[in-house]
């Protein structure tokens, strides 16, 4: 794998894990690291490979981030909320 393959592998998995949130035993699904990659390279990319510092970058530049992206974020944020709700 080149340089820079790896570097945009490292980044789609940053942005997936972003864009929903995940709790350790949640995959990244495709749609996320579809919609949310390049946001997280415009916005984020400082922060890369940092999974958690980048999770917070695309939290906190929320309002910038593309419809599609905003979108897989809402969805994820809301089945997170209903699963820990469950749990409980």
């Amino acid at each position: 794998m080149t340089r820079t393959q790896t570097i945009a592998s490292l980044f789609a998995v940053a942005t997936a894990a972003i864009a929903l949130q995940t709790s350790p035993g949640l995959a990244f699904s495709s749609e996320a690291q579809q919609m949310c990659t390049g946001d997280a390279m415009r916005l984020c990319s400082s922060e890369i490979p940092d999974i958690p510092r980048v999770r917070a970058c695309m939290v906190r530049n929320k309002a910038q981030v593309s419809p599609g992206c905003r979108a897989v974020m809402d969805r994820e944020a809301v089945a997170s909320r209903k699963r820990q709700a469950t749990a409980q």
